[in-house]
């Protein structure tokens, strides 16, 4: 299977490639932008990722990672399962409270038209951001987000909380402040960052 990654590590591409690290798999890397020629020539979005597998695009960090997960038998609980049903839940409560606020703000920072940004919009973005990690601190397991095992949610987390660091939304949780310095420690995680 040859992989090749398009995206840089400042954007959700970094998920992939850290995955990408986690299972040891070989894979060329295209540090390319959003919205660059050879990124609309596979997504005509021209968002990243792109994962061009076998020689086939696949877009959607989350659709890739899942696939990954799924393909190589890694990082993940198998379909069909209840495991599999939580993995997927969490996956899901991930993206709509911590990425989507986080896309958000980004969006009313430098992403829209000057015109249509509404900063104070970001205030209420954190509120939300720091309610929904109690949420999570309730529902997560120990070390990682499904217990005993690492899995794709571990990779979507990990990256929001990096994402909401730099873009100064508090990471208010001690334990979340703890896994994050955790997975920021694995060797994996921190090959994919030198990218």
């Amino acid at each position: 299977m040859a992989y090749t990654v398009y995206g840089t590590v400042q954007s959700r591409a970094a998920r992939v490639i850290w995955m990408l690290e986690e299972l040891g798999l070989p894979f060329d890397h295209v540090a390319a932008p959003p919205r660059s020629e050879s990124v609309v020539a596979l997504n005509p979005s021209g968002k990243v990722p792109v994962l061009v597998a076998d020689g086939v695009p696949i877009t959607d960090s989350t659709a890739i990672l899942q696939y990954l997960a799924d393909r190589h038998g890694a990082l993940t609980h198998p379909a069909g399962t209840l495991d599999r049903a939580r993995q997927d839940g969490l996956t899901q409560f991930l993206l709509d409270e911590f990425d989507a606020a986080l896309w958000m703000a980004a969006r009313h920072s430098f992403i829209l038209p000057e015109p249509l940004r509404h900063s104070a919009i970001k205030e209420s973005l954190k509120w939300e951001f720091e309610r929904s990690q109690r949420t999570l601190v309730a529902r997560m397991g120990d070390p990682f987000v499904m217990g005993a095992a690492m899995t794709v949610p571990d990779i979507i987390l990990t990256h929001c909380l990096v994402w909401a660091t730099a873009a100064k939304f508090p990471v208010a949780e001690a334990r979340l402040v703890d896994y994050l310095a955790r997975m920021r420690a694995r060797p994996a995680f921190q090959r994919a960052m030198r990218r």
